[in-house]
């Protein structure tokens, strides 16, 4: 159990049959009346982020949520298949539990399945990934705006914006986080 009181960013408690993990959280003692806990909570499972007051004594059980590293082997339809490096064993985990940074990820990368209670709810893709650029239109001398980009195609079938110096068939880095060029790699 972990009272209001002892609440700090990342810990995760359940309340009203639902999993909770903590963003932002202030302790207020206002000069009359009671001390509260103001807090920003993001429901794990369904994503969603709240904001919730919370007497320091009120208590909830603490909700443990199972981070396992898995590499990427395969999709077949609406699954896509998830290899555990220490058992060998192929988890089927359904395209509504990924994330939108998975158009990032291609085969053999790693991966960190979130789970609770055995119940996969999410699959965060790596931070940082190197990736071809399979198509873009070629930059003209000429075209040197300030932080001018054009679209470019990568090899797992995602597009974003690139500078105009870079061309087919190069590797370049992106932050999945925001799908944006990094550098070259």
């Amino acid at each position: 159990m972990i009272s209001a009181g002892d609440f700090r960013n990342g810990v995760t408690f359940e309340m009203d049959g639902n999993v909770y993990q903590i963003i932002e959280f202030q302790h207020v003692k206002p000069g009359k009346g009671a001390a509260f806990v103001r807090t920003k909570v993001r429901n794990v499972i369904a994503g969603s982020v709240v904001e919730k007051t919370f007497s320091p004594t009120d208590k909830f059980p603490t909700a443990y949520v199972e981070r396992k590293e898995m590499e990427y082997s395969y999709t077949d339809g609406d699954l896509y298949y998830f290899m555990d490096p220490e058992s060998f064993e192929l988890v089927p985990i359904g395209a509504d539990v990924l994330s939108d940074s998975f158009k990032f990820v291609k085969e053999n990368m790693v991966c960190r399945v979130m789970s609770y209670k055995g119940k996969v709810f999410g699959v965060e893709a790596p931070n940082f990934v190197e990736l071809q650029v399979t198509q873009t239109d070629p930059g003209f001398k000429g075209d040197t705006a300030t932080n001018a980009t054009k679209p470019a195609t990568l090899e797992t079938g995602a597009e974003i914006r690139v500078p105009l110096f870079i061309d087919e068939g190069e590797m370049i880095r992106v932050d999945t986080r925001t799908g944006e060029y990094m550098e070259r790699a």
